[in-house]
């Protein structure tokens, strides 16, 4: 069995029932690399947030906790990490933290985010991100905080994503 086949056999398909991010998280985060192997799966889901190479380190309702490692395709011209990857982060961080905490029949878009830079970001950056929970799919907009650290605990960055909850749209078959 190759490892496509096996982290199908892991991970339920699109179509089974409940929240497939969070279904997918619970399975695999007791595997030896499944953080990894789960974080590669949000990356291949959605490209470009995967290209910075973060990886989610904790998720439950409410919370997410994800890193990435200061190396070279994430860095600008100053050797700090660059505002776009931090952005990035940031996205992806407020994202899953959201996304694992929704009713099975919702989705959401990020419809805006704003971010403040407060001071250059070096070493290992973590998102964190403790925001509210969806408890229904009516179409609702929510503030999601994302708070970026460096090693040493500092605030590199804050952010917010404006982010519009509703419902999963019905199959048309």
């Amino acid at each position: 069995m190759n490892v496509a086949t096996a982290v199908k056999s892991l991970v339920p398909s699109a179509d089974a029932p409940g929240n497939l991010l969070r279904n997918a998280w619970k399975r695999l985060r007791v595997l030896p690399g499944g953080k990894r192997v789960f974080s590669r799966m949000v990356g291949m889901a959605a490209p470009y947030t995967g290209s910075i190479g973060a990886q989610v380190q904790e998720v439950r309702e409410g919370y997410a906790k994800v890193t990435l490692a200061d190396r070279r395709p994430v860095r600008n011209h100053l050797k700090s990490i660059h505002a776009v990857a931090l952005v990035n982060l940031a996205e992806l961080t407020g994202n899953v933290a959201l996304a694992y905490s929704m009713p099975a029949d919702a989705r959401f878009i990020v419809a805006g985010i704003s971010i403040e830079y407060i001071k250059k970001a070096r070493g290992t950056i973590t998102g964190v991100c403790e925001c509210p929970i969806p408890t229904s799919n009516a179409r609702k907009e929510y503030e999601v905080p994302v708070s970026m650290l460096n090693d040493a605990g500092e605030e590199v960055a804050v952010a917010t994503l404006r982010t519009l909850v509703g419902p999963v749209k019905a199959k048309v078959e």
